[in-house]
């Protein structure tokens, strides 16, 4: 069955405000596709044109190759997980999972069935009689998941379910989901402003800002050349240093970055000379014993952080450039510490120069 999703040229506006700016886009059948941003950028708006609670002022939405509009939400195959679960308090778990198959006048025996098949998905077999208020957090995200898949919808819709958990418990539920959606096969569109979660479940992900889609690319995609300087910083840490391109061509650009000297990495998208452009370095790519060919930036420790498997190092540069180095902790030596003069050297492959001279 086809349950692609795709935004046909969808405008959102509320008034003069435009939430969505004109936006073509799919969603491809049975993957597990995030919308990733901060907080207003539009992607619950998104989420809503798709689930039929509101309407598009421009465009369409399609569902399996068939136009949305006019469709009201109960007659759309969408299901929706809402941020704050709105599981029923005062029915037992067989209940909450089987109350939108009673109101599609569904047998009781169909129903019970369904139940139990649905319990045995999310592992809370012989929990049907429970009480919403005798389960963990991790087991109500369980439920509303089954509750969800219960009517057998072609999408489930996801706004944010695993923000009110601890962090332990978000990462073991990321698991959950993303074996859920490989055995259901459903298509997951999942709304988050949680990047761990958005690269650790997701098939493709959509990195949204100011009603704008960004960027459309697989996680390590994403993290490895983004296109734009926005994804550059919202996607992982990442240190951005400003400066005048001297040298372009189809691969690497040089940029004279002032006290920092020269430095250069791989060009993404068009980066003319005589041009402001920022080059990114992440963390983790900066070394402290400079090989042939590596680039090398001069900086002061502020700050030194143990973090279990690795070191974080806060450092100032002589322009005044705060940056952030990571090191795993078998780098660590007692002449790495606060007022320490340190070396850091990367490869210009490990760098991303993006036209725009600054950072987001």
């Amino acid at each position: 069955m086809d349950s692609s999703v795709h935004l046909d040229n969808t405008v959102m506006q509320f008034g003069d405000f435009t939430a969505i700016q004109q936006t073509d886009l799919t969603i491809k059948s049975g993957e597990f596709f995030s919308f990733l941003g901060p907080s207003g950028c539009g992607k619950t708006t998104i989420l809503n044109m798709i689930s039929g609670f509101i309407d598009p002022t421009q465009g369409d939405i399609k569902i399996g190759g068939k136009s949305m509009r006019g469709v009201p939400a109960n007659k759309r195959p969408t299901s929706m997980i809402f941020q704050n679960l709105a599981l029923f308090p005062l029915m037992t778990v067989a209940e909450n999972i089987e109350f939108g198959l009673e109101v599609r006048g569904v047998s009781k025996s169909e129903r019970k069935k369904a139940s139990d098949r649905l319990l045995e998905l999310v592992a809370l077999e012989g929990s049907s009689t429970k009480r919403v208020s005798e389960l963990s957090g991790g087991q109500k995200q369980r439920i509303a998941i089954a509750r969800a898949l219960a009517v057998e919808p072609q999408v489930l819709l996801l706004d944010e379910p695993l923000s009110a958990l601890d962090l332990k418990l978000r990462q073991h539920m990321r698991t959950e989901l993303k074996a859920i959606q490989r055995k259901t096969g459903i298509t997951f569109i999942y709304i988050t402003h949680d990047q761990g979660e958005a690269l650790t479940m997701s098939d493709r992900v959509a990195v949204m800002s100011a009603g704008r889609i960004q960027q459309v690319a697989d996680p390590i995609t994403l993290y490895r050349d983004p296109h734009t300087a926005f994804v550059a910083s919202f996607v992982g840490e990442n240190n951005g240093v400003s400066g005048k391109v001297i040298e372009a061509n189809s691969d690497f650009v040089v940029l004279d970055c002032g006290p920092l000297g020269k430095l250069a990495g791989r060009s993404q998208g068009n980066v003319a000379v005589g041009t402001d452009a920022t080059l990114f370095i992440r963390p983790e790519n900066f070394r402290l014993q400079a090989e042939d060919g590596m680039h090398t930036l001069r900086a002061t420790i502020d700050e030194v952080n143990f973090e279990g498997a690795y070191l974080t190092l806060n450092a100032n540069t002589p322009a005044n450039l705060p940056l952030s180095i990571q090191l795993g902790t078998h780098q660590f030596s007692e002449s790495l510490k606060k007022g320490a003069p340190v070396s850091l050297s990367y490869n210009e492959q490990d760098a991303i120069v993006i036209a725009g001279g600054g950072h987001v």
